[in-house]
């Protein structure tokens, strides 16, 4: 009995662990590879200084394309699956590490507390279910891990924290926040240990210097003095909706949308707590510098950077705000006993949140599963019309649905399918795929095949049908007729009368995604559709015509 009290916050740290891990995975098992992942398998396959050096949005990416590349010779690019259980994994061991560093402050309970919060963080969803995020979640993952590290005060403790703080900031520009933190710890400790141990922070700042001057300074960036004068304001609301999404109060759980009313809420009420403790208890520990110096730098820095699309409740701030917040509070809150009541109450609040959270990652979910479904539909169309479709054609936003796989161009995408394996749906998961998907996939086919049209005006001819032909009832051209046509030329003839309306459809159902210009009434039209890989599937012709048409295969 004795044994199970003692680690019973353990046990649940490890049932908690694993059923996050597993929760994760089921919800991405099927996707496939999203949004800026491309810019990685496109432009950064070949083994260089540059495919690891060149900036993505500002950051140094380094340590994430390493990984990427890593999985790509291993595992190939026919499924997405290894980068998910990848960053299932990080994010464990990110919460793993929180836990050891709260539990040194506060005691298990708690530590478990905000662990759990952190493994079902439903406004991160985007962290917790896009691999590209391990920008992020890696800064954190040996940030967390340097801060323990430093805790030690022994030279092994140090060199790891130097070798943890560059693995953080390879990953990206989340990693700077903590060489704040290691500096202020060095300042801190400087008389009892000496400056000898200064390495830990210019080393890493030598080699970020370095690459700043060789790739970094050529990257986009949006400082301004209008952010920084606005600063204040944005970090103020970052704070506030980083609390609020610990404890499930920051976004709605039936649409997703950020509700920082609470977050501001229990922000006042955290900054109230803290002076009534400092008025009792005057003081604050070590530690809470270096966690505050790396908070700050942190939100100050995403503050003076931010343009639409960075806003203080975007999803994919939510986790590192969550992070910092669950930091200072062990710090702000160490020495203080709490008994039974406070901890049932931790408990029964976790809980609640975690619920509610559990169903904003699910909303979360279903947005990146259309995308996924829009991404293998529409590179199944590249790969069924690849003996036609052009080298440069590239799924740009008009044709693929979506902003995210711009970085994906024909001369880039079947090369790497070659040597890869392709990510795409068959032929037939396509016909079997979201509604959504199929009618992509017919707009993306009619293009990179392409689908074309020749119409010659006044050439219609009444008394010579000609071979193959179907002559088409007239009727009310709002409820055309619908024709099943294979590859090849087929000839649409319209006798005199108003212009009449073509579009076609393919894996699409109840509804014709391809639109035609048409033709004036007395022409005939050419519908030229190139052959492809996936003849078993025959496209379908609609004549919107008020008078006498046919169709001639």
């Amino acid at each position: 009995m004795d044994w199970g009290r003692r680690n019973a916050p353990a046990v649940l740290l490890a049932a908690a662990l694993a059923g996050s891990t597993a929760l994760l995975l089921l919800f991405t098992w099927e996707f496939t590879f999203l949004q800026d992942t491309w810019e990685f398998l496109m432009n950064r396959r070949d083994l260089s200084a540059d495919t690891l050096l060149t900036p993505h949005n500002e950051h140094l990416v380094a340590v994430p394309v390493a990984v990427e590349q890593l999985l790509l010779r291993l595992f190939g690019m026919s499924s997405a699956r290894p980068e998910y259980v990848i960053l299932a994994l990080c994010l464990a061991a990110a919460a793993l590490l929180l836990f050891l560093y709260v539990r040194r402050r506060l005691g298990p309970w708690p530590a478990l507390f905000g662990a759990v919060l952190l493994l079902f963080l439903g406004p991160a969803w985007e962290v917790l279910l896009w691999p590209f995020e391990l920008t992020l979640a890696g800064s954190v993952l040996f940030g967390l891990a340097m801060l323990l590290l430093l805790d030690r005060e022994d030279a092994r403790g140090d060199v790891g924290a130097c070798a943890c703080l560059c693995l953080s900031i390879g990953c990206s520009g989340v990693g700077l926040p903590f060489a704040a933190a290691a500096a202020v710890d060095v300042v801190q400790k400087r008389r009892r240990l000496g400056l000898g141990r200064a390495y830990l922070v210019l080393v890493p700042a030598l080699l970020f210097g370095l690459w700043y001057l060789g790739w970094g300074s050529d990257a986009e960036t949006h400082v301004s003095l209008r952010n920084v004068l606005a600063s204040p304001r944005y970090v103020f609301e970052s704070v506030a909706a980083a609390a609020g999404s610990l404890l499930g109060l920051g976004t709605s759980p039936f649409d997703g949308s950020p509700d920082p009313v609470w977050g501001r809420v229990i922000l006042v009420a955290l900054v109230v707590a803290f002076a009534y403790r400092q008025i009792r208890r005057p003081g604050l520990p070590p530690g809470f510098w270096p966690v505050a110096a790396a908070a700050a730098a942190n939100w100050f820095l995403t503050a003076f950077n931010q343009i639409p699309g960075r806003d203080p409740s975007s999803s994919r701030y939510q986790y590192v705000g969550a992070v910092f917040v669950l930091l200072l509070l062990a710090n702000l809150l160490q020495g203080v006993s709490f008994g039974r009541r406070a901890l049932a109450t931790g408990a029964v609040v976790t809980v609640a949140a975690v619920a509610v959270n559990v169903v904003v990652l699910e909303n979360g979910r279903d947005s990146l599963r259309q995308q996924s479904v829009l991404t293998q539909a529409d590179l199944a169309a590249i790969e069924i019309a690849k003996r036609t479709v052009a080298p440069e054609f590239s799924l740009n936003t008009e044709v693929a649905g979506t902003t995210t796989l711009i970085d994906v161009q024909v001369a880039k995408y079947l090369p790497a399918v070659e040597e890869y394996g392709s990510p795409a749906y068959t032929p037939a998961e396509l016909a079997d795929a979201p509604d959504y998907g199929r009618r992509q996939a017919d707009i993306v086919l009619s293009q990179a095949l392409p689908l074309s049209t020749f119409t010659r005006l006044d050439a219609y001819d009444p008394a010579s049908p000609g071979e193959n032909c179907v002559a088409l009832p007239v009727g009310d051209p709002s409820s055309p007729e619908e024709l099943r046509i294979s590859a090849g030329l087929t000839r649409i003839e319209l006798a005199p009368g108003p212009h009449a309306g073509f579009s076609l459809r393919r894996f699409a159902t109840g509804e014709y995604p391809v639109i035609t210009e048409g033709a004036p009434g007395g022409s005939v039209t050419t519908l030229r559709i190139p052959r492809d890989r996936a003849p078993g599937y025959p496209w379908y012709l609609r004549v919107e015509a008020s008078q006498q048409a046919r169709v001639c295969r």
